[in-house]
């Protein structure tokens, strides 16, 4: 395995991780470590581990406390190293999305079905929603603008809104400061003000709406869809024309939402 070195404090990038160049010779070094701690039943000693990825051991001992700090590794005994929990609990989160979307593939065609309208699937990634599966037709009556893997402003969709909904407030003012609130359209919450009287709203109905906030013409309800310890986990969606949009639809929407997050283990 090969150990890149740092010349005049400029790093070149190596192949040495599944042949793929890492430019950041700490996070390569950090990532070998892991790799190797991965390998191991049992914890490992510092000189072994230094030894197995060819890593001087100060460089190994200083990489391996700031992997600590972080929860990546735990140190069990003096000298002795395996991987943290902290891996655990990303593990878990991934595990978690790839579930949800697999959950919901079959109730939200159903929903189309029933409804004629698109139905979304989207998850939490920073300050923005990402559309991960999509359920629609021609029949729908509206042109799908953004695509799977698509990206949109949390305060200007009905998903994004749910999320907001469930931060504390100085998580949401700390939104508020990164972003400005920038609108899309003349619709768009744009104050801080109407944004906390509108997720006190989703709050309160259990629902969220975007009304024409992100596309002018389209209209949107969203529901929470919720896993076996009660953690949002993705937003269900109905997207359909402004006009075309029926409250009649909430109630469905809020079953197959339920549905979803019944089969994840919750059992709200």
């Amino acid at each position: 395995m090969k150990v890149i070195s740092t010349v005049n404090n400029v790093t070149t990038p190596t192949k040495s991780l599944n042949g793929q160049q890492i430019s950041i010779q700490v996070l390569e070094r950090a990532m070998i470590l892991l790799d190797e701690l991965a390998r191991q039943s049992e914890p490992v000693a510092l000189k072994n581990l230094a030894k197995a990825t060819g890593l001087h051991t100060s460089t190994t001992h200083r990489i391996l406390n700031d992997l600590v700090v972080g929860r990546y590794v735990e140190r069990v005994d003096s000298g002795l190293y395996r991987l943290g929990m902290r891996l655990l609990e990303l593990g878990s989160l991934v595990k978690g999305r790839l579930n949800v979307r697999a959950a919901a593939i079959e109730p939200m065609h159903d929903l189309h079905k029933l409804t004629g309208q698109t139905v979304n699937l989207s998850l939490q990634q920073g300050d923005e929603i990402v559309y991960v599966e999509r359920s629609w037709s021609e029949s729908s009556g509206m042109q799908v603008v953004r695509a799977i893997g698509g990206h949109a402003p949390l305060h200007l969709t009905s998903t994004g809104k749910l999320f907001l909904s469930v931060w504390e407030p100085r998580q949401v003012r700390a939104y508020v400061m990164r972003t400005g609130l920038a609108g899309a359209t003349r619709n768009s919450i744009t104050q801080i003000d109407a944004l906390e009287r509108e997720l006190a709203l989703v709050r309160r109905h259990g629902y969220a709406r975007d009304n024409e906030e992100l596309e002018l013409g389209v209209r949107c309800l969203a529901a929470g869809i919720y896993d076996d310890t009660g953690k949002l986990l993705a937003g269900l969606s109905l997207s359909a024309p402004a006009e075309r949009m029926h409250d009649e639809w909430i109630p469905l929407l809020l079953k197959t939402a339920g549905e979803i997050s019944a089969t994840l283990g919750y059992g709200g």
